[in-house]
Formats: C-alpha cells, sequence, structure tokens
C-alpha cells in the first residue's frame, strides 16, 4: 500500500524509519505542513492509500478531518485536537471512517499483561491501583503554553491506559500541582509536579503522581492490587529507581519516553496497517481527555470534579 507520512519532528522521523521498513508498504509519501520538506507537500499524502500524522497538536483535527472527507484510513498521534469542541468535531468527521490516535502503552508487552491477568482473574477483585509518568527533563519552555497543561498533554496518556486495562470508566478526579522548577510553567498557568485520587466506577480508587524532573530517570509504572495478587508494570531492569535495601535495577535508566516504548511505537504503526483492535477510536481519545479536563477544572478549583461535569 501507499501511505502518506505527515511530521517530520522527533516521532514522525520515527514513524518514518518503521513505515520505510514496514512489509505492506510499497511507497512513502513524506511531507510537513509546517518545515520545509523537500518529500512532498500535504496534499500529497492524501493521495495515498492511509496517512499518518505526527505533526504539531494545533494541526491534528483540520488535517484529520481533510482525511475524513477524502475517505483515507488515518493514523494520528496524540491528541485528536487541541480541546473539547475540537475533537467533538473530528469525532463527528470521523464517522463511517477508520480513524485512530496514538496511545502506545496500549501496544506495550508489560501493560497488555496486566490486562490479560486482571481480565483472566489472576488479580482477583481489583481494589486500588497506582500511576505514575515522570519526565527527567521539562519540554522546551516554549512549548508549555501550547501544551494543554500536564494532565492533558502527560497524564492523557494514563488516562487512557487506565481505562484500557481495567475496562471501567472515571467517576471523579481530586487533582493538585504544584511548582518546584523553572518559572514558566507557573508563568503559563501550569504546574511541574501532579498528583490526583481519582474513582472508578466500580468504586477502584487510583492515585496517580507525574513530574517534569524526575532526576533518575524516565519512570513510567502502573500497579494493580486486586483480592488475590498484585501485577505491577515498569519494573524492569531499567527502572529508574534505587532500593534502600539494596535491589538496584541492574541496566541504565530510561532516558526518555521514546526509548521506552521504542517497541510499542512501532508495533502501534504495524497495528494501523493491520486494523489491530487495540489501536484507540476517537471516542477513546475523547474519553481520555474527559478525565485531563476534570483534572485540571479539580487543580485549579482545588476541589473534586464529577466526569459528568466536563461532559459536552
Amino acid at each position: 500500500m501507499r501511505v502518506g507520512l505527515l511530521g517530520l519532528g522527533r516521532i514522525g522521523a520515527f514513524h518514518a524509519a518503521t513505515l520505510a521498513a514496514h512489509p505492506l508498504v510499497d511507497e512513502l509519501i513524506v511531507a510537513d505542513p509546517v518545515r520545509t520538506s523537500p518529500h512532498g507537500r500535504p496534499g500529497d499524502a492524501f493521495e495515498a492509500d492511509a496517512v499518518v500524522i505526527a505533526t504539531p497538536t494545533s494541526t491534528h483535527a483540520e488535517l484529520l478531518i481533510e482525511a475524513c472527507r477524502r475517505g483515507i484510513p488515518a493514523f494520528c498521534e496524540k491528541p485528536a485536537a487541541v480541546g473539547v469542541k475540537e475533537t467533538l468535531e473530528v469525532l463527528a468527521a470521523s464517522r463511517g471512517n477508520r480513524v485512530r490516535i496514538g496511545f502506545q502503552r496500549r501496544f506495550d508487552p508489560g501493560y497488555v499483561s496486566a490486562a490479560t491477568a486482571l481480565r483472566d482473574g489472576e488479580l482477583g477483585e481489583l481494589h486500588r491501583i497506582h500511576m505514575i509518568t515522570a519526565d527527567p527533563a521539562p519540554p522546551p519552555a516554549e512549548y508549555i503554553p501550547l501544551s494543554g497543561g500536564i494532565f492533558r498533554d502527560c497524564h492523557i496518556h494514563d488516562f487512557d491506559i487506565l481505562r484500557w486495562v481495567t475496562g471501567q470508566e472515571v467517576a471523579w478526579v481530586y487533582a493538585a500541582g504544584a511548582n518546584r522548577g523553572a518559572d514558566f510553567f507557573r508563568q503559563a498557568g501550569d504546574v511541574d509536579n501532579s498528583a490526583a485520587l481519582l474513582g472508578l466506577d466500580d468504586g477502584t480508587l487510583v492515585t496517580l503522581q507525574g513530574s517534569r524532573y524526575n532526576g533518575a530517570g524516565y519512570d513510567v509504572r502502573m500497579e494493580l492490587a486486586g483480592s488475590k495478587g498484585t501485577r505491577a508494570v515498569g519494573l524492569g531492569p531499567r527502572a529508574p529507581m534505587r532500593s534502600t535495601e539494596g535491589l538496584q535495577p541492574p541496566g541504565e535508566p530510561w532516558p526518555d519516553f521514546v526509548t521506552r516504548f521504542e517497541q510499542a511505537y512501532v508495533d502501534e504503526i504495524d497495528g494501523f496497517l493491520r486494523d489491530d483492535p487495540r489501536l484507540c477510536s476517537v471516542e477513546e481519545a475523547l474519553a481520555a481527555l474527559y478525565i485531563a479536563e476534570a483534572a485540571e477544572l479539580s487543580r485549579r478549583e482545588d476541589r473534586p470534579v464529577q466526569l459528568a461535569e466536563v461532559w459536552r
């Protein structure tokens, strides 16, 4: 098949290498509507059999709607759009079209194993969950005002994988944040350290922590505790932590998200080409965004927020 790729940034370049080496791809058409590209124009990419979108967030909605207008299957890095209103527009356009949003943790073996263990009853009745997403260093200062904040930009991955692993919906959120680093987070109305307590529909409690300044390395974990057992994701040989009891992971800590989820990104693109059911739909991406919206509202107003308050 002929595949169009829009976006030549870090993750776009990674996808380009994956697509170029894929046995199902006969021709790769590369273009970048933001950067100057000698490889093609945005319109050329829409003449392919499918399109992969890895452009800045502000362009996602327009490009996805154009793909739907042309009837081309589309894969787009998260999020589907900058906000709820625009995501609803993408959702309306995607009816009858195959549009998938990139949440690569669904293809990571650890999260897949956790979901299987929970579904097969190995953990018994689920009682509580703990999640962490912590970056070793913050994004560039100019990115933060456009990011939507730590809950929409970073923790939306946690919200998606929480729904996917448990099969449950979030009922309420109580979130908080702190500024412990550079002033540009505070100036943008954002925080660089985060925490939240969430309640699932079935009563399961979820705790969440995050940071833009995790000096030990890139740390992403999920712990599920049930009546029969506990399963942890992210406690491998490159986990960025040291135990005071001497249990030190033998490998170098993960330096960043691309390295940590490299194979998951490859498998996700393969899944798009083969229509893997694990891929995130626009409806599911919207559900994760609603949780992020509730968390940000909770942080700003310092109160628990029911998900029903942000539904539109």
